[in-house]
């Protein structure tokens, strides 16, 4: 019998043994990348993001986080056809971002809390940036505006739910659903624990793709500096926006879609949940570059009204 050719492994493993190579034979100019990643990281994401990881995990602890997910459950049924636990993972995304919806997700699937059902709209609509990414690493740290910040952040859930809930006209509405479950343990060692791991791992996702995004510039010939911005957010979200850290319209436009798309650094993290709880890729990738380009135009026009 035949194997099935899959050429996805095939290109992955071309696409990893192409970096090893840039990096043995010019070892210092992509280290130093690394390096310029890790310092993006450091001055404009880890202090305005790992407080924020940090209080909402703890928050989720408390009894009164399982009362508000009651509270959304007939809202969230409406608007996109999800249970109140999945209204939960939406509201726990929006307020930690990347890829925290993704891994609540990927949880509440394997824990059979969520069915099928409604796992792909779910997955659409939890998965999303946090606030203090956008106001506080963007809007503060590198525009000098966190106001800006915010408009992004509005444009850019006002992108994801527009499309979630055109995502799920015509579904049934799923059975009603448990709350998510309070952790026991020592909740105040594990919220600090698990915020810890979340933002190192954030950190070498960003070092990592700030350092690919130097390779395939590399490769491709010489553009424009608004061109290598485009890949370089195409590929890392953070590495755009400071690309393209300019007060105009088109800018902000530009960062907020890479936000909401993701970039492939996201996208990545945000599929090794998703694609082992059985969500396909290319459907949800389409999903997320419909959001994104919403999102960019919602922040254009919005933008153009305020400048």
């Amino acid at each position: 019998m035949r194997t099935k050719f899959k050429p996805l492994p095939l290109i992955g493993a071309g696409a990893v043994l192409v970096a090893i190579l840039f990096f043995l034979v010019s070892p210092a100019r992509y280290g130093q990348s690394v390096l310029d990643g890790i310092s993006l990281w450091a001055v404009c994401v880890l202090p305005a993001t790992f407080p924020f990881l940090f209080l909402t995990s703890l928050f989720t602890r408390f009894p009164l986080f399982g009362k508000i997910s009651k509270a959304v459950a007939p809202t969230a049924g409406r608007l996109f056809r999800v249970s109140g636990t999945g209204g939960c993972a939406a509201v726990l995304g929006a307020l930690s971002g990347y890829p925290v919806g993704a891994r609540t997700v990927y949880d509440l699937i394997q824990s059979g809390m969520i069915g099928k059902d409604e796992s792909f709209r779910l997955a659409c609509l939890a998965t999303t940036t946090g606030p203090m990414f956008l106001i506080g690493a963007v809007g503060s740290g590198m525009l000098g505006r966190p106001a800006l910040g915010a408009l992004m952040f509005v444009c850019h859930l006002i992108g994801v739910w527009t499309v979630s809930f055109v995502l799920a006209r015509g579904k049934k509405r799923p059975s009603a659903a448990a709350p998510l479950p309070q952790k026991g343990g020592n909740a105040l060692y594990e919220s600090l624990y698990g915020s810890v791991i979340s933002i190192l791992c954030v950190g070498g996702s960003i070092a990592l793709f700030y350092a690919f995004g130097q390779i395939v510039l590399d490769i491709l010939p010489p553009m424009p500096s608004w061109a290598e911005g485009l890949v370089r957010g195409l590929l890392e979200m953070t590495s755009g926006c400071k690309a393209f850290d300019s007060c105009t319209p088109l800018s902000l436009a530009v960062c907020c879609f890479f936000v909401t798309f993701g970039g492939v650094c996201v996208l990545v993290q945000e599929l090794a949940f998703l694609t082992e709880a059985g969500i396909k890729p290319l459907p949800f990738l389409g999903v997320k570059l419909l959001q994104g380009l919403l999102a960019g135009l919602l922040c254009y026009l919005a933008a153009l009204c305020i400048l």
